[in-house]
């Protein structure tokens, strides 16, 4: 339990400081520099991913069950994790359509990520893990909503064409190949867990 704790806080903290203190982050920069906060914040977010699956890993096994989930869980996990894939692979320049709709596509890939995880599995590791990641999605969103962050404008279906595709082929290797080097499990596998 040790380690996916920590590595939450190691991943959030970073986080939380970024989108609820933003005036910490420019005093840090001018103290230290951008690029120096870049690295700093990508090694504790990597470092904090890093443990938080190796401690979701360690405590599964013997992890009691919270909840019973659905036989069509694992269904809507495959969906909306292929939502959250193509999300998470929007690129920054030239904002689509999806851009304009979801206004925070990182954000939304979190909470389409977490959100289907959570409906597969109802185990206290996975509960700890995803549910998490799904308070922080939804938590951030509301705070940017409080904020007024700008409405993104349209400017080509470029970058919802690369998205698409990136996030599909990401999806079919992750599914097929990594999620079960790295997990122990493959999704697509007939009675395999998630």
């Amino acid at each position: 339990m040790f380690y996916i704790v920590l590595g939450l806080v190691l991943f959030f903290v970073p986080h939380a400081l970024l989108g609820f203190l933003p005036q910490f982050r420019k005093n840090v920069v001018a103290r230290i520099g951008e690029i120096q906060w870049k690295g700093v914040y990508s090694l504790l977010s990597l470092l904090g991913l890093i443990m938080v699956t190796w401690g979701w890993a360690e405590i599964r096994p013997d992890a009691p069950t919270i909840y019973k989930t659905f036989s069509w869980g694992r269904d809507v996990t495959y969906l909306f994790v292929l939502f959250a894939l193509i999300l998470f692979a929007m690129p920054r320049s030239k904002t689509g359509r999806i851009v304009v709709l979801v206004k925070h596509p990182m954000l939304w890939g979190t909470f389409f990520w977490s959100a289907g995880h959570l409906m597969a599995n109802g185990d206290l590791a996975s509960v700890i893990l995803f549910g998490s990641f799904l308070v922080y999605s939804i938590v951030d969103r509301v705070a940017s909503y409080i904020k007024g962050d700008p409405n993104p404008v349209f400017v080509s279906y470029r970058s919802d064409i690369i998205a698409i595709v990136a996030g599909t082929v990401l999806y079919l290797i992750f599914a097929l190949w990594i999620h079960g080097y790295l997990f122990g499990v493959t999704p697509f596998q007939t009675g395999a867990p998630s």
